[in-house]
């Protein structure tokens, strides 16, 4: 096919991929699985487009997760997962480690395979997936500690299993002992770590000082100094995946110019990312193939999702208590287990043994792509049921609301909006019974579809949306004075409520 074709078929696809998100949206599955229909289709199995370079998929796979981790990093508040970051460390090593192991004794047993392809499919299938936990999370209203770890989680996880998955498939550490590896895998963090704290805080200082001649290099340049951070600790033998995120997550929480459209131009690049890899990968798949993998795969999921989750995630918990880092409740130690959603990564881990020759590895892939589709129409869909079932359900929390706006940027302010849910303690709360910090003001109420401005005597209402503009600096205190008031009423001060989670 000519270049016009191909140009006129990807931007068909793209097309297509963009009105599908709605539909998932709706049923609250990741978009993933519609992009690998996609892919399923217009490979051998469908219109018959030729793609079997597992070394090809292999380069733009890793390519294309650099860009949404890099999104992952970006959109991240800092502010909101601060707290969770040590247990969101926790189970990126320890629990990346326990969940390893658990798989590959279990399969190993269980379905007779080698001890190194054991090994390497625990370590594909370790971590959790950034975009389908973007994409499913952050639109379930979360205890923020809960939803940080989480977040956090997916950001940091990727990098120990993509080293475990190189170093396991390299011929060369065939034969490595346990110290080797640690040591190894130590080193590859310790360098993408270092980079990303030199490249992030000298790229947010420089862009600050730097009047480009249009706004719309900002957002390009803030891309383009993540793949600075990427290809820098590649280069210097350091995890690239862990240099992206911590640069993307240092830049995003810094005072830039043009934070607003950054972050939309970053969250575009991502979802053209996902769509691009996640049709690649279904173009990969061969269908006439899955038959025979399904079995193994549904024993190997099932180890995953109800043995080596839950045992990786009280692991982690059990750890962090013993560091005096902080305990998780067995609630959210139960829904932590649940929201362990695998999706892309784990696929594109799968290609690196098969391109790298691994033997049994393109039944490895084939295992991994089942495991992928089946568990993720299975626990996407259930999360809002399992949030609730687990006690860990919050529709009062204040969530962010995306504003394109200058004049916010530069006062150093966020809008923020709130939506009453039944039972809340605001119902029937005026407006100045809130006590609000002088830095923020509910602007405008939206009631039964209709719009006003609240008057400081108007008194809320279960299912009112509140939207609230608050400064910066004060806006941690208007989240729990709302969680306060919500819980114990206007006089929650008097009990000794400060809403603080």
């Amino acid at each position: 096919m000519t270049l016009d074709v191909w140009l006129l078929l990807g931007a068909g696809i793209v097309i297509a991929a963009i009105a599908s998100v709605r539909i998932a949206h709706r049923t609250g599955l990741p978009s993933l699985l519609v992009f690998l229909g996609f892919g399923l289709a217009l490979g051998p199995s469908g219109f018959g487009i030729p793609f079997e370079s597992p070394q090809l998929a292999q380069q733009i796979g890793l390519s294309a997760l650099a860009v949404i981790l890099a999104e992952g990093g970006l959109t991240t508040s800092w502010s909101h997962v601060r707290r969770s970051v040590p247990m969101a460390l926790m189970l990126a090593t320890v629990g990346v480690t326990v969940s390893i192991v658990v798989v590959a004794l279990a399969v190993q047993g269980l379905l007779g395979i080698n001890g190194t392809t054991a090994l390497i499919l625990g370590a594909v299938l370790a971590s959790t997936d950034a975009a389908a936990v973007f994409s499913v999370l952050r639109r379930l209203p979360l205890p923020a500690r809960l939803a940080g770890v989480l977040e956090a989680e997916s950001g940091f996880n990727d990098a120990p299993t993509v080293i475990a998955v190189v170093l396991l498939s390299g011929s060369s550490h065939s034969h490595a002992t346990l110290g080797t590896f640690l040591l190894e895998t130590s080193i590859e963090l310790i360098i993408g770590v270092a980079v990303g704290l030199a490249v992030g805080p000298t790229g947010a200082y420089a862009l600050r000082r730097v009047a480009l001649p249009a706004s719309g290099l900002y957002p390009i340049a803030v891309l383009a100094l993540t793949f600075v951070s990427y290809g820098g600790a590649v280069l210097l033998h350091g995890s690239g995946f862990l240099a992206v995120y911590l640069t993307a997550l240092i830049l995003g929480n810094s005072r830039l110019p043009h934070r607003a459209a950054t972050r939309g131009f970053a969250e575009g690049a991502a979802w053209l990312a996902q769509i691009g890899l996640f049709v690649m990968l279904g173009m990969l798949a061969d269908v006439e193939e899955m038959p025979s993998a399904i079995v193994p795969g549904l024993i190997t999921g099932t180890v995953l999702v109800l043995l080596a989750r839950p045992l990786s995630v009280m692991a982690s918990s059990a750890l962090s208590w013993v560091l005096r880092l902080g305990w998780v409740s067995w609630r959210d130690q139960a829904f932590l287990s649940w929201a362990g959603l695998r999706g892309a990564i784990p696929i594109v881990l799968a290609t690196i043994p098969w391109a790298a020759g691994v033997e049994g590895s393109k039944d490895l892939f084939n295992q991994v792509f089942v495991i992928v589709i089946v568990f993720t129409l299975l626990q996407g869909p259930t999360l809002p049921f399992a949030a609730r079932l687990f006690g860990v359900f919050s529709p009062g929390e204040a969530h962010d609301l995306e504003v394109e706006s200058a004049p916010l940027e530069e006062l150093k302010a966020d809008l923020l909006q709130v939506k009453i849910p039944t039972g809340s303690l605001l119902h029937g709360v005026e407006i100045f019974e809130l006590r609000l910090p002088a830095g923020a003001a509910v602007t405008l109420v939206v009631r039964d579809g209709k719009s006003f401005v609240p008057a400081t005597t108007t008194r809320i209402r279960v299912d009112d949306q509140l939207l609230l503009v608050t400064t910066a600096s004060c806006r941690e205190q208007v989240e729990r004075r709302l969680r306060a008031v919500s819980r114990s009423g206007k006089l929650a001060g008097w009990y000794g409520e400060r809403g603080l989670e």
